[in-house]
């Protein structure tokens, strides 16, 4: 029987033996890093080593990492931390091809919500977003905050956070840019980006489950997301997950953008054996060069999920965080897609340790699933 072949780190990459090797370490001896004891100080040096190593992969100072459990509890923290405490937000812009993690937390933070669109490509309506806030007045009504993703966890699609954070910066903004599908595959400079809050996750290029970080501008005030001891700086309580953390840090020192970059000619391999009927979503926008989101008309998602696992495929139809349900991609229908193209959804994403001969064993399992489709459609 052949080897599976996993096809879906956009989910969750395999872990790397650099981040295997160093949580094993920090698992050897367990400690609390808040002990003031030899033990205690052993364990906050690893976690002190973890957050320069975050720090230097984004381009951040090191005081400016905190330590979470993950991208779920980042975003939230940023949105009711920036609405409850600091700046004391009473409006959220959302793109409309945010993570449901920042789309809901910001739905139940409170303040009114509006919706940032996006072109048919997918990449965020700068022009909308110049115009809508042209006349906006903070004083009267209230600090803003804007929520944009750096790059589409569905579609790869690489948002110009930039471009964005000045215009909301000219309106007297703030910005949180999601990066958790971004790190690690393309260069993320938070000096650059002109975010307020850069939002990280481990367990998407091949760290541990488990495991993120905020990027917090210095002197940004926020209300703490959790509270019960003095961790982080009190910016975020709760016992360091140090073995965890250990491994993180060493995903920042082993995933390198570069590596990720010759993944783009597997996927445009497979793009170029696809029939011409199938639409690639993002296809003409800047896109990781390990995502390939795609629709086939007649072939649902989740006929397309089930032979490609019982062909020793592992894909994905969208997004991984909703109880692996198979469901129609607000994303997709952001861009524009009919509903039969959003039923008909399926991501390949690549990673780390993805085998160069992947391009051809994905076509040749798939192209042959859809022409007995097509055949009994026709």
């Amino acid at each position: 029987m052949a080897e599976r072949l996993y096809l879906d780190h956009n989910a969750t990459s395999p872990l790397r033996p650099a981040c295997r090797e160093a949580m094993l370490g920090a698992m050897d001896a367990p400690r609390n890093a808040s002990s003031v004891h030899a033990e205690g100080r052993a364990a906050k040096r690893l976690v002190e080593d973890a957050r320069s190593a975050v720090a230097e992969a984004v381009g951040a100072p090191r005081e400016s990492v905190v330590f979470t459990s993950g991208g779920t509890e980042g975003d939230n923290a940023a949105i009711l931390g920036l609405v409850r405490g600091g700046p004391k937000v009473s409006r959220i812009f959302v793109s409309a091809i945010e993570h449901e993690a920042v789309r809901l937390a910001a739905e139940h933070s409170g303040v009114q919500v509006e919706t940032l669109p996006v072109t048919s490509e997918g990449v965020a309506d700068l022009e909308w977003l110049a115009q809508r806030l042209s006349d906006y007045d903070a004083k009267s009504e209230g600090a803003f905050l804007l929520c944009l993703m750096l790059a589409n966890n569905e579609t790869g699609v690489i948002q110009p956070v930039a471009e964005a954070a000045a215009i909301a910066r000219r309106a007297g903004g703030y910005v949180l840019t999601d990066a958790v599908q971004a790190f690690g595959k393309i260069p993320v400079d938070f000096s650059t980006l002109g975010a307020d809050i850069l939002v990280l996750s481990a367990h998407k290029a091949g760290g541990p489950v488990g495991v993120g970080a905020m990027v917090v501008m210095p002197g940004l005030a926020f209300e703490p997301f959790q509270r019960g001891g003095g961790q982080e700086e009190y910016r975020r309580a709760g016992t360091h997950n140090v073995a965890a953390i250990a491994g993180f840090g060493a995903l920042a020192e082993a995933a390198r953008p570069e590596d990720y970059a010759s993944l783009a000619a597997i996927r445009d391999r497979i793009e170029a054996g696809l029939p011409e009927s199938v639409r690639v979503w993002g296809r003409d926008a800047p896109r990781l060069p390990n995502t390939l989101c795609i629709s086939a008309r007649g072939f649902p998602s989740e006929t397309q999920l089930m032979v490609m696992d019982l062909a020793g495929l592992a894909v994905s139809a969208g997004s991984a965080c909703s109880s692996g349900k198979v469901r129609t991609s607000p994303v997709l229908s952001a861009m524009g897609a009919s509903e039969d193209e959003a039923r008909c959804a399926l991501r390949v994403s690549l990673g780390w340790d993805t085998p160069e001969d992947a391009g051809e064993r994905f076509l040749a399992a798939w192209t042959k699933e859809y022409e007995r489709v097509a055949r009994k459609v026709a």
